[in-house]
């Protein structure tokens, strides 16, 4: 029989311990939290009035709602008051041997029955298990800040974790409002293990100058619409909680991508730990803040013209999906835009769709009927390439397959006046490889646009060893232009948004290969607990089973790392033609 829990308690009052509590009274439980001693007690509290009071005054409780909750709330200093508790969650801070030593105590205090949890976010739950007479009684409940939102909570149980307890805590769970996950004790559990690993490979990037930090933080945020760059939120979790999480998953499985990286040490020992110090990868306003201000770090705005070529005229080579959305992109900045396919009737169906999209824009609010014609005479269609003659720069736009491009641009450096500007927008292919194909690779960068071109912001500028100066500048100037953020960055392969995204993602198949949890768990765990738009299999079956492959691949041949080797349950899931959304049939089933 289930047991009635009417009563929880809560070691330690710090911003997770009091956001526990808010979680628990504002349910309806009656509620101790218990803190080291008085001071730490007033500090606990404060934290639950200015929460609550917060509520308060952006309307989403009543006064006397929150006099309700906090009178439901005891706050002491004084252990044996958890005594007739049927659950107790500790939050106190991470480390086993402080967490060991509150579960023996707590073990001589409470009742047989009762429930005793762990908000551990990293340490093994069965080491904290067996510092109790009663093992099986103990079980991981791991809530996310602030816990009084975020509706994620990972439920892990141990190999000794009783069933009755694991089914107690989680409908608990879901009557505190929240979605939990059931998953295994395995350091990071599902979303620190992913998210971890993602951020430790931003600071890489980082550490390695292959890009800024706003370059970094912009191109995560807009190529993949998450919440926060990596290392913005680094900042907002803390350098030393991070590596303490990250250090905790290397120990358990040595592989080399969660070793923190040395660049976290060296800032966690020169006091730089984020938002709460005021200092980190960026600069704060005050410790606690987080408004960033400028530092010596904070890249400064170009001299205006200086080093930058004209650009009057674009051509756009191509007549896919890719193509028409730049070509559209440029022709609403007011460029006049030459735009070929080799096949005529190719790109008359292209000019269409840029017609047809620019109509619904119109329709739905987002431009008028002016710049809507003008968008439209701007564009001129040909199918040879001769009518290339003339422009400053041409975007190809083709297929994604390296003897096709090098093709096209031994053509376009025979066409394309001196001083053009030759762009690919290649996602994953070396630009130097299509550079080399044309007699001047200084007038060769890569121009990443993202799909939808007409919706999405960003635009990778991948430069190679050979790019002039003059050129890189051209374009980062050309992308303010067009209304696009451009971030920089060298000729590698994936760029950065590929480079930190697809591992992620084949971090995931290798969890759901492992049999630690389940697609829609660990799906539910990345967008609930991490803000993520979409969980990693909802994006690969999107993106295309066969596209993360290939991708996948190429990072694994350009970094030789053992953790980028594709997965192998995504290999056999295409070579079984189960490629997504597109064949109705890739981590899920579609009608």
């Amino acid at each position: 029989m289930a047991r009635e829990i009417t009563k929880i308690g809560v070691i330690g009052l710090g911003t997770m311990g009091a956001g526990i509590v808010e979680v628990c009274a504002r349910s309806g439980f009656e509620v101790v939290g218990v803190e080291m001693n008085a001071a730490a007690v007033e500090r606990g509290r404060g934290h639950l009035e200015n929460s609550t009071g917060r509520a308060v005054q952006r309307g989403k409780m009543s006064e006397e709602d929150q006099a309700a909750l906090l009178g439901r709330v005891t706050t002491t200093d004084d252990m044996s008051a958890l005594a007739d508790c049927g659950l107790v969650i500790e939050a106190v801070p991470e480390s086993l041997d402080i967490k060991r030593s509150v579960f023996t105590t707590l073990d001589g205090i409470v009742g047989d029955d009762a429930i005793l949890a762990t908000n551990t976010s990293s340490l093994s739950v069965t080491d904290i298990a067996t510092a109790t007479k009663d093992p099986s009684r103990v079980i991981g409940l791991h809530f996310f800040n602030p816990a009084p939102v975020q509706k994620l909570v990972e439920i892990i149980a141990t190999v000794i974790t009783s069933p009755d307890v694991l089914e107690d805590v989680r409908a608990l769970a879901e009557k505190l409002g929240k979605e939990p996950v059931v998953v295994g004790d395995q350091a990071g559990f599902i979303a620190n293990r992913l998210l971890l690993a993602y951020l430790n490979r931003a600071v890489m990037m980082y550490e390695n100058k292959y890009a800024s930090r706003e370059d970094i933080d912009a191109a995560m945020t807009l190529g993949c619409g998450l919440p926060m760059g990596p290392l913005a939120l680094l900042d907002l979790i803390g350098l030393d909680v991070a590596y303490a999480v990250l250090d905790t998953i290397y120990k358990e499985g040595r592989d080399k991508l969660h070793a923190p990286a040395p660049m976290l040490k060296q800032m966690i020992t020169a006091g730089l730990l984020g938002r709460k110090t005021g200092r980190g990868f960026y600069t704060y306003e005050k410790p606690g803040s987080g408004k960033v201000v400028d530092d010596p770090q904070t890249p400064r705005p170009a001299a205006d013209g200086k080093g930058i070529r004209p650009i009057h005229k674009v051509g756009v080579v191509g007549s896919g999906t890719m193509a028409t959305g730049i070509a559209e992109v440029f022709a609403k900045a007011g460029y006049p835009v030459q735009m070929v396919s080799r096949h005529k009737g190719r790109v008359e169906e292209a000019y269409g769709a840029i017609q047809k999209s620019l109509a619904k824009a119109v329709q739905r609010g987002k431009l008028t009927d002016e710049v809507r014609e003008k968008a439209i005479a701007s564009i001129t269609t040909s199918d040879s390439l001769e009518t290339l003659a003339d422009v400053d720069i041409v975007d190809e736009a083709i297929s994604e397959e390296l003897s096709t491009k090098q093709a096209m641009f031994e053509n376009l450096d025979e066409i394309c006046k001196p001083g053009a500007i030759l762009a690919t927008t290649t996602s994953s292919l070396p630009v130097i490889e299509v550079a080399v194909a044309t007699s001047r690779p200084a007038d060769v960068i890569g121009m990443h646009f993202f799909n939808p071109a007409q919706v999405m912001k960003l635009v990778e500028i991948v430069s190679t060893v050979a790019t002039a100066a003059d050129v890189e500048a051209t374009i980062v100037d050309l992308c303010d232009k067009i209304g696009k953020r451009g971030v920089e960055c060298a000729d590698r392969s994936g760029f950065i948004v590929n480079s930190l995204l697809f591992p992620y993602l084949n971090d995931a198949i290798k969890m759901l290969e492992a049999h630690y949890a389940t697609t829609d768990d660990i799906d539910l765990a990345m967008k609930a607990g991490c803000g993520y738009p979409m969980g990693p299999f909802e994006l690969l079956d999107i993106v295309g089973l066969d596209v993360s492959l290939a991708i996948q691949r190429e990072l694994y041949l350009e970094f030789r790392e053992r953790g980028f080797a594709p997965a192998p349950l995504l290999e056999h899931l295409v070579k079984a033609g189960y490629l997504g959304r597109k064949s109705k049939r890739g981590f899920r089933t579609y009608a």
